[in-house]
């Protein structure tokens, strides 16, 4: 629920598409020319958080979640079926130009920039529809330039650019208004690991320097875990989880991985866990998360091993688990 001191809050905000069906067939096409019926989808199911200035908050599910819905319903670019939203005191829906002016949104399969001109022109666009002013555009412009080293890209036509390069460009001509609220909406899909880095980086920079709010959803997991200590976890339109990404990790798995180096690999693993590979002087046990410190005292003392270490599951892993794991009415954290 929503206080005061909320940058961004939802209560209950729903989304409901009418969806044309009919049978396979020409007799039915015809049919559905005259009497056309429609089911509903329900793309968002009531949902409510809140987010507070500064916080960068992962907004993760899998296709079809709600995910993307809900960041076109926070920025104005879709009406609400039901249900309450504000973003700076402001409903986005009504897209005022005090509202348009300190938000943005970056998607990260759609192209903002004139393709056929370089990007410093379609800067200057942006300088122009923000009405930023030219000293302020100047220093902005430069200063992104250098974090995300444009400064030999920036002539060339859009089109020319690599995947990576034209991403980067996106994001800083997204940016050259200095929003306070970022929804940033797979901002580093198909991106290789060096260009998701990059992007991270200027993220995370960008909000300590702004203090900018971001909402993000990636199905990369290495972009969560770098940015957000947050995360709401988002399933067929409804949350399953809103908390720390450590408490997620908590609550959703039930087990630990104990890897050791053996001396002997011959030894028999199997009373102390389920053995999920053994070979080469090296084995992986998954072990109940409850026990782990016992099991390993256990092999410690019993077992004659040259290293030893625990780990936690991956996130992936842990966020396979949350989808797979319908909570009850009233179950989120």
């Amino acid at each position: 629920m929503a206080d005061s001191t909320s940058i961004i809050s939802t209560n209950q905000l729903s989304k409901h598409f009418q969806v044309p069906t009919r049978q396979a067939g020409l007799r039915a096409s015809v049919r559905g020319l005259f009497h056309r019926t429609y089911t509903t989808v329900k793309a968002v199911a009531g949902i409510s958080f809140s987010i507070q200035p500064g916080e960068v908050v992962g907004f993760l599910g899998p296709n079809g979640a709600g995910k993307t819905t809900t960041l076109k319903m926070l920025s104005g670019l879709l009406h609400p079926s039901g249900g309450g939203l504000q973003v700076m005191g402001y409903q986005p829906y009504r897209r005022s130009p005090e509202f348009l002016s300190q938000i943005t949104l970056v998607m990260g399969n759609r192209n903002q920039l004139s393709w056929d001109l370089p990007a410093l022109d379609s800067f200057e666009l942006q300088r122009a529809i923000y009405q930023i002013p030219e000293n302020d555009f100047r220093k902005t412009r430069d200063e992104f330039i250098e974090l995300l080293e444009l400064k030999d890209l920036v002539q060339k036509p859009v089109r020319n650019l690599s995947l990576g390069e034209r991403m980067k460009m996106e994001i800083a001509g997204a940016l050259l208004h200095r929003p306070k609220v970022l929804f940033l909406d797979e901002p580093t899909i198909g991106l290789d690991v060096t260009m998701q880095r990059r992007i991270r980086a200027f993220v995370a920079d960008y909000n300590q320097r702004y203090g900018a709010t971001v909402l993000l959803t990636s199905h990369y997991m290495a972009d969560v875990e770098a940015l957000c200590r947050r995360v709401i976890v988002i399933h067929h339109g409804q949350i399953l989880f809103d908390g720390e990404l450590s408490r997620l990790v908590d609550r959703f798995s039930a087990f630990k991985t104990i890897q050791v180096t053996l001396a002997d690999n011959a030894v028999d693993l199997s009373p102390y866990g389920e053995v999920l590979h053994q070979g080469g002087g090296q084995a992986a046990l998954r072990v109940p998360k409850a026990h782990t410190a016992q099991i390993t005292a256990r092999i410690l003392s019993e077992l004659n091993i040259d290293d030893l270490t625990v780990e936690a599951p991956l996130i992936e892993d842990v966020i396979d688990q949350v989808f797979t794991q319908q909570l009850p009415a009233g179950d989120v954290q």
